[in-house]
């Protein structure tokens, strides 16, 4: 009799771990990649735009001069935009590719029609449109999340 009830006990055991130990991984899965995404994104969106976003570089902008004050850099993850308060974090989103980087306004422009963001070449090149020189985006205004 005690045979029976050692390999029931251990039939009953290895049922249990089959169903509870999946469901546990699964639970920690999900709570370790909601976790990384809001390490990853610590922003909130507020509001979207979409339009078309060209590149501009100290070559085409003759020089360095900024409108918030600050020297145009080709490699630095700025834009300038019409109306954005200086200083404000946007992610611009390249709709072709999804490719997508979180600038900051330091300038104003862009002023050709149809056009709703300036990024630096060194921007442009990482969202892939450097040869094309403009491509359509929507661009995410951002705010800190209060984490």
């Amino acid at each position: 009799m005690k045979k029976h009830t050692r390999k029931f006990k251990s039939a009953m055991l290895a049922l249990v771990s089959l169903v509870l130990i999946p469901s546990c991984a699964n639970t920690s899965n999900a709570n370790s990649v909601a976790l990384a995404k809001a390490k990853q994104d610590p922003y909130q969106v507020k509001s979207v735009q979409q339009g078309k976003a060209s590149w501009y570089s100290i070559k085409t902008n003759y020089g360095t001069a900024t409108a918030s004050g600050e020297r145009l850099r080709n490699e630095a993850p700025t834009a300038a935009h019409k109306t954005l308060p200086m200083g404000t974090k946007v992610r611009v989103i390249n709709m072709n590719n999804n490719k997508s980087e979180v600038v900051t306004i330091n300038d104003r422009g862009p002023y050709i029609k149809g056009r709703i963001i300036d990024v630096t070449i060194g921007t442009a090149e990482k969202l892939g449109f450097v040869k094309n020189g403009v491509v359509p985006v929507k661009i995410e205004v951002l705010d800190k999340s209060e984490q």
